[in-house]
């Protein structure tokens, strides 16, 4: 008799001496067997067909969730393998593990893959999945494993061999005429995997490393459902319409040139979007009791040294000399804050401090992780620092929860939250990150806020709570974060005279709602495809004569909308009105307003919406007012 624990607490008995996780499943309902993907038997993640001779703690998971997604795909990362090895005989596999909406595997093949190559590949792949071929698991002794993957002629698995650990279990995996060295867990059999699509080629490095040889790298995707797959193309598709990158250039908001890797060009229609959303920003922090400071961008070493950063974060940060002192090009704000709290006396009465700054930072990225606007090497975080005491954590921390709240509101994200941990490479006492934890917990759960535990990655002074934005096209992206510091007040000395006289340490909190102004830009081009918020748009009117006769009406129209602060042009070149209204409706203008002889007499404008089209004939006056609402309250 065998006693299963399912995740709810409840325990299913079973009379046999044997039991497998699709059994336990059967046992749930025969609609969670029929999605059942794999198990985690006690601590482990293990296939559906493995047995269980003892009592134990049973969760079963399907595509819905990450789990059962990373096997599934793993799953067909092998069958991939398969059909390059049966297509080009002698190619050499390196590894292929599970991603983020896919899968990918490295092959050493004296064959140069090309695009028309994938099409031969996935007809394989779906060959493979038509024979339904069952995974198999064995585990090998490493001197048999190291022999059969010899006499394969596989040296990258046998390499992977030698470096594992002495006691690590050595498993291989075999469907049909196909074996693969491979820790699993596995799909029941090739069958399960209905929509296939080889995405595309790239080169990699054999484990990473520019010493390695460059192996040929495929990308692919996978899903239960054709119509699954066919959304998830639509959306890749979308995503490099929507390439901020390439609206940023066509828009005229912001480029890269070869002469600054890293660091992004703005033009003036991009500094217009930039600067609105720092006011924002400004008005914001200012109604919820911030202040705005502004520090050094270089300091000495030796407050690099204090801070940590010199021995947790050297490798990210850029350096030079002054008078022949070491100095560095701040990566971080905290610092510049922390010594100009220093540079004065404070009281319990004039805690919580709430310091915001825009401050521009640079940190030293890779060139291959360089990436648009999304990773910089230089950027302006808006950050604040908030310097409180013990028993204002709670208050100020979810202060700060409900001001990212209202930001990405006014957007129209949706987000969720992340608790991250203490890392390994951190610095502090555990009673005070087991202190610092537990405040964040209890603010959270304090508003009711579902979240996430990440374990192990917090920053290395102190535990936080991450934002993760996700755009419409599903995708997320980390943003806001608010992290509790105990450490940095002990490291630099920090104090404020209590109510009792004494000196006492305060506590800091790091905090930031876009996390920089350059990624949040690059967010919000590729969310609304370069089509902003009429508050946000370079542009937010554009008046279009119908000939050069209405240019005077044309600037009678837009004088009134500047008046009033509006981002409004004339274009009164001598173009037909049809050219005009494209190109506006290319460059995302928000309002198109057409003038003739009927408008000018009318004191109207013909109105034209992005997205809607033509609305008519609409009073001037009103659509001044209507405009100035809409911008106003920033829709």
């Amino acid at each position: 008799m065998i006693h299963i624990t399912l995740p709810d607490g409840s325990v299913r008995t079973f009379e046999q001496d044997v039991v497998t996780p699709m059994e336990v499943a059967k046992n749930i309902s025969n609609g969670l067997a029929k999605k059942a993907i794999v198990a985690k038997v006690n601590d482990e993640m293990v296939g559906l067909n493995q047995p269980i001779s003892a009592d134990a703690t049973v969760s079963i998971y399907t595509f819905d969730d990450a789990e059962g997604r990373e096997t599934f795909r793993h799953s067909t990362s092998h069958i991939l393998a398969q059909a390059v090895q049966k297509l080009f005989p002698g190619t050499k596999l390196g590894i292929g593990p599970a991603i983020k909406d896919g899968f990918y595997y490295d092959f050493d093949s004296e064959h140069k893959f090309t695009p028309a190559d994938l099409e031969l590949i996935e007809a394989e792949m779906m060959k493979i999945v038509q024979a339904d071929e069952t995974y198999t698991r064995q585990e090998l002794s490493r001197e048999d494993a190291i022999k059969l993957f010899t006499e394969k002629n596989e040296p990258y698995k046998v390499e992977l061999i030698n470096d594992l650990p002495e006691d690590a279990v050595i498993s291989i995996y075999t469907q049909g005429d196909f074996t693969d060295l491979c820790a699993g867990p596995h799909i029941v059999s090739t069958g399960a995997v209905k929509a296939i699509k080889l995405l595309n080629l790239a080169g990699a490095y054999w484990r990473g490393s520019e010493q390695n040889k460059m192996l040929q790298r495929i990308y692919g995707t996978c899903f239960l459902k054709k119509a699954d797959l066919d959304e998830h193309l639509f959306k890749l598709e979308e995503a490099k319409r929507r390439d901020h990158r390439k609206l940023g250039q066509e828009l005229q908001l912001f480029t890269f040139v070869d002469e600054a890797p890293g660091f992004p060009l703005f033009y003036p229609k991009g500094i217009t979007l930039r600067n609105n959303l720092e006011t924002f920003w400004r008005e914001l922090h200012a109604k919820a009791g911030y202040e705005e400071i502004r520090t050094p961008l270089i300091m000495n070493r030796t407050l690099w040294e204090r801070s940590g950063h010199w021995d947790h974060y050297q490798e990210n940060m850029y350096f030079t000399q002054i008078d022949e002192e070491p100095f560095a090009i701040k990566p971080m704000n905290c610092p510049g804050g922390i010594l100009l709290y220093n540079s004065q006396l404070h009281s319990y009465r004039d805690l919580p401090l709430r310091w915001s700054e825009l401050g521009l930072v640079h940190r030293h990225e890779l060139s291959g992780a360089l990436h648009g606007l999304m990773r910089v090497r230089a950027f302006t975080q808006d950050d604040a620092h908030i310097f409180m005491l013990p028993e204002q954590i709670n208050e100020e921390v979810k202060g700060v929860i409900k001001l990212i709240d209202s930001v990405y509101k006014t957007f129209g994200f949706n987000y969720h939250v992340e608790l991250s941990t203490r890392p390994e490479d951190s610095m502090g006492s555990d009673e005070l990150w087991e202190k610092a934890t537990d405040a964040l917990r209890d603010a959270l759960t304090e508003l009711g806020m579902d979240y996430i535990v990440n374990e192990g990655d917090g920053a290395f002074y102190g535990p936080k709570i991450d934002f993760h934005l996700q755009d419409c096209l599903d995708r997320t992206w980390q943003c806001g974060t608010i992290q509790l510091d105990f450490q940095m007040p002990e490291k630099f000395d920090m104090s404020y005279i209590g109510e009792d006289s004494d000196k006492h340490r305060p506590v800091m909190v790091h905090r930031t709602v876009f996390g920089s102004i350059e990624r949040f830009i690059g967010i919000l081009t590729e969310h609304f495809a370069g089509a902003f918020p009429t508050w946000l748009a370079p542009v937010q009117a554009r008046v279009l004569p119908i000939t050069d006769k209405f240019n005077d009406y044309a600037y009678e129209v837009a004088s009134k909308l500047e008046a009033i602060g509006v981002r409004v042009e004339v274009d009164s070149r001598n173009e037909k009105i049809g050219y005009k209204i494209r190109e506006s409706q290319m460059q995302k203008v928000p309002y198109m307003l057409v003038v003739g002889e009927k408008e000018a007499t009318s004191n109207t404008v013909g109105l034209r919406k992005r997205g809607e089209g033509d609305l008519g004939a609409v009073d001037v006056d009103q659509f001044v007012a209507d405009i100035a609402a809409e911008i106003k309250e920033r829709r």
